[in-house]
């Protein structure tokens, strides 16, 4: 029996279908919106037919709903869902919904059909013309950290909308809602708390991981899991509580640059106390303000949400952002073997900066197996990016003694030597140098370490602001008529240099790449060696492949590929090492094909284990031609489009609980 309310709502929408027929009746959805795109999100789509139509009715509201849900699509992974979203919200609910509201887009038929018409103004606008609405809004704030209030708000408001803004004016917001804004947002957080994103987990409740993870969601709803300890935060170091932001900002840029939908993400602070005075003394500092936790009860608490990530997420990759230089590895490579896991601050920085270096040495003539690196700065983003260069080589040809003897490494010590070894981590003493190769010069002075070095690349992860000075760089550039110089460290005022000066006093000769964007300087654009170009496509072939793990090797494929994508010529050095932001969602879909065809390949990939949706028995095939494989990431790639609905019951086993 059909309630009355369901009758009418059918009634209606047979009305609104006849009205569609109307030129010009109503304007839906922008000209440049894909409503039948296939995205990464099953929190929308039924994966059966068969239910009980006793219990759930399903109504496509309007007549391009309609089309698109009685088409019935085929699909080709249980991931990829085409055309309508089927919503179980209605009224204040859907509004306040991030996922499904649409605001002032809203059509006629879905404003009656969901009980929207009294809580919205009568005219029914387009996605562009919210974005100019939007956009305007934000050009009138005059601070960047009034900016990312501004995103953050827009974000928890409507999801669709957010990623369009940041899409369609990427360069200009990406620094917005990450690096550097994002920094002063995380130090401010708990001063500038509005509303909570996330799962907070509680090291004084250790037994309660599972149960506070499982509030999230299930198997279905997660495909990405961000979790940070907050030790390290982007150069700014220990921010407690506020790490959840650097979790939320980091599943932002795998959503924008990467198409992993924004509903099927789980940001995580793991809280285990601060070390941070400021911050355990003010009172408004929403987290525990106990000193930090180490040994037996933080690895225990580590291993409790591992455990529970294993269970509740099996198909879920997981990302560790930001943890302190004396947890990030250990715990990596402890888990690294038994779940998909991946360290941005380790592998992800490692790859873009081999890839920046990759591209520099193919413009400039020369080869990988004869270049000498120097790494500035030994925290796990410098030890990680000498890793990745190592890990490279000998995936090139070189042994691992080889390719180790070609990287130097300094710390607030100088340049490591053998006699270092008692107050050294083991990752670091493995770069190690003899001493007795050093006796006549000041390892402490880095102008002299790069006159006995003579590097190739220059790397600089110190945070040390000008440690890249004139001296410095006019000694290397005596011994190198192309110097590589990244200066890395974040936020932009910790820069060991800045492109215009090393420009000057190479003559325009240098290849650079930076931390954080800066403007072009005469005429050469400067390249970012942001993550982004990195941790996005990884991830999303690891979640599309279905890994079992992240191997060194599907990293290097990605690296190769990233690399390959440069748009430097032949006697021209002005595009940059790397492509630009606006064509990112290529560079990840590429860089994914990369890792999923190496996955398969080493046969850790479980796709192909999978059956086709609504065809029993017929497995998925990812397409072994890398072009071919390419187009079939770009078909699962979520895009930040307003689609069609189709008004349903609740149904948990289908919903996300992210509503």
């Amino acid at each position: 029996m059909i309630r009355t309310k369901t009758a009418s709502l059918v009634s209606r929408t047979a009305t609104f279908t006849r009205c569609l027929n109307v030129p010009g009746q109503l304007r839906l959805y922008s000209s440049n919106t894909r409503p039948n795109k296939a995205t990464t999100t099953r929190e929308n789509t039924f994966q059966s037919q068969i239910y009980d139509e006793k219990f759930l009715k399903k109504t496509p509201i309007g007549s391009q709903a309609a089309k698109i849900y009685n088409s019935h699509p085929a699909k080709t992974t249980r991931l990829a869902t085409d055309g309508t979203i089927e919503c179980p919200l209605e009224s204040f609910q859907l509004l306040n919904s991030p996922l499904f509201n649409k605001g002032s887009a809203f059509t006629q038929e879905e404003r009656e059909a969901f009980d929207l018409e009294g809580l919205l103004p009568p005219q029914v606008n387009t996605l562009d013309e919210q974005l100019e609405r939007s956009y305007k809004q934000l050009c009138f704030l005059k601070t960047p950290i009034a900016k990312n209030d501004y995103m953050t708000n827009l974000r928890v408001q409507n999801k669709v909308l957010y990623f369009a803004l940041v899409k369609k004016h990427i360069k200009e917001l990406v620094p917005i809602i990450y690096t550097p804004t994002e920094g002063d947002a995380i130090a401010a957080y708990s001063h500038r708390f509005r509303k909570p994103e996330g799962v907070f987990l509680d090291i004084t409740e250790p037994d309660s991981v599972e149960r506070r993870l499982a509030v999230y969601g299930k198997d279905k709803d997660v495909d990405y899991i961000v979790v940070s300890d907050s030790e390290g935060i982007l150069g700014i170091g220990d921010q407690g509580i506020g790490g959840i932001r650097i979790s939320v900002s980091k599943l932002a840029l795998m959503t924008l640059c990467g198409g992993i939908h924004p509903g099927r993400v789980l940001p995580v602070c793991l809280d285990v106390g601060t070390n941070n005075k400021k911050l355990a003394r003010d009172e408004l500092y929403m987290g525990n303000k106990f000193s930090r936790i180490r040994g037996k009860q933080y690895d225990e608490f580590v291993d409790k949400f591992i455990q529970a990530v294993k269970k509740l997420y099996p198909n879920a990759v997981l990302h560790f952002e930001d943890f302190g230089v004396k947890n990030a590895r250990r715990i990596l490579e402890r888990y690294r073997n038994e779940l998909s896991c991946f360290n941005d601050d380790i592998q992800g920085t490692g790859a873009v900066v081999m890839a920046s270096l990759i591209a520099a040495l193919k413009h400039s003539h020369r080869d990988l197996k004869d270049c000498k690196v120097l790494v500035y700065g030994a925290g796990s983003a410098g030890l990680g990016i000498a890793d990745q260069i190592a890990s490279h080589m000998m995936n090139h040809g070189l042994s691992e003694q080889e390719a180790r003897s070609k990287i130097f490494i300094m710390d607030r010590r100088g340049l490591i030597l053998q006699s270092y070894e008692a107050g050294s981590t083991p990752q670091q003493h493995i770069y190690a140098k003899p001493d007795e190769d050093w006796d006549f010069i000041n390892t402490k002075s880095l102008k002299e370490v790069v006159g006995g070095v003579q590097p190739t690349c220059l790397v600089g992860c110190s945070t040390q602001a000008g440690a890249f000075n004139e001296e410095v760089i006019k000694e290397m550039y005596k011994h190198n008529p192309r110097p590589i110089v990244f200066p890395l460290s974040n936020p932009t005022r910790l820069h060991e240099a800045v492109p215009e000066d090393l420009m000057k006093w190479t003559d325009n000769n240098a290849l650079i790449a930076t931390g954080s964007p800066f403007a072009d300087v005469d005429g050469y654009r400067i390249s970012q060696n942001n993550n982004c170009y990195s941790f996005p496509g990884i991830g999303l072939g690891a979640v599309l492949a279905r890994s079992t793990t992240i191997s060194d090797k599907m990293i290097s494929a990605a690296v190769d590929e990233l690399a390959s994508l440069s748009e430097l010529k032949e006697g021209d050095s002005t595009p940059g090492l790397l492509p630009g932001l606006e064509v990112i969602n290529n560079t990840s879909a590429r860089i994914a094909a990369a890792v999923i065809l190496k996955s398969i390949e080493e046969g850790t990939a479980r796709i192909e284990q999978e059956e086709v949706p609504d065809r029993p028995g017929v497995m998925v095939e990812v397409p072994r031609d890398f072009e071919k494989c390419v187009e079939w990431v770009k078909d699962q790639m979520w895009e930040p489009v307003y689609r069609p609905m189709v008004k349903v019951d609740h149904d948990p086993a289908v919903h996300t609980n992210q509503l």
